[in-house]
């Protein structure tokens, strides 16, 4: 039985665990099979679009919460740069470290 239907087409933040280290994603939730989900996000780097499509097993999440719809794009700190600021809907994935 599939537990997050309710949440598929809505951007979440996931925690899940790879070993011993504890992570987390953000994207749109695009299908949830029973077994795992299947996180997408789309972002520009360098001028092109690209995406990322991430599947994250049953027995690996800890905990799945809705996120903001979408953060504002970084503002370009050098006035004089040529390039285009990265437009990242995503949040890089962040290892939570426990403490010692």
């Amino acid at each position: 039985m599939a537990r997050y239907t309710k949440l598929v087409g809505k951007r979440i933040e996931a925690h899940y665990r790879a070993s011993d280290v504890h992570l987390s994603a953000v994207g749109i939730l695009v299908s949830d099979t029973g077994k795992r989900i299947c996180l997408e996000e789309h972002f520009s780097q360098d001028g092109s679009d690209r995406s990322l499509r991430m599947e994250i097993p049953y027995e690996y999440l800890l905990r799945i919460v809705e996120a903001a719809s979408e953060p504002a794009p970084a503002a370009n700190k050098h006035p004089h740069s040529q390039r285009k600021p990265c437009r990242s809907a995503a949040l890089p994935l962040r290892t939570f470290l426990p403490e010692a």
